[in-house]
This record gives C-alpha cells, structure tokens and sequence, in this order.
C-alpha cells in the first residue's frame, strides 16, 4: 500500500475525528510514503491535462511515483477518464 502527502491533507479536512483517526492509522500498514517533491507535481500537472482535478490528479501521480501496481477509487470523475491516463 501507498501513503502519501496528499492522503495527509485529505484526511486532515474530514470533519469527523473519529474517521480521521481511523484513516491516520493505515500509514502504519504502506510500504511507501510519497512526500511531495517538484517531480510528483510535474506529473500531476500532466495528468491534469487530461481533465482531472487537481487533488485527484495529485492521488494519481503520487500513484505513479510509487509505482503502484493498482489505483483504488470510487471517484467517477476519475474513472471515466481512467483509460486517458498511461503511466
């Protein structure tokens, strides 16, 4: 599994400190944690390209900095653009 930054941020805007806690406690179990650097950007921007929102476009390149075998979603915004995106 993949942590990174932008799961940090996402997790520090839910209102509800008992999911917040909860979702904190899965970085224990990443193998890989992406901290933001020029690279994960410059890819985001590029997926972004492709019409995907900035924070989505930043949970994919962080995806693809880690070399993830698998990106999990239940983003439709994503998943409809899913097959324009080719790391």
């Amino acid at each position: 599994m993949v942590w990174s930054y932008i799961l940090d941020y996402e997790n520090s805007k839910n209102p509800f400190r008992e999911r917040r806690e909860q979702i904190a406690k899965w970085q224990a179990y990443s193998e890989v944690d992406i901290e933001e650097d020029e690279e994960t950007v410059k890819l985001a921007v590029l997926v972004s390209q492709h019409g995907i929102k900035k924070i989505n476009s930043l949970h994919i390149a962080c995806a693809i900095k880690a070399k993830a075998e698998y990106f999990l979603t239940t983003d439709d915004g994503v998943l409809k653009k899913a097959t324009l995106i080719q790391a």
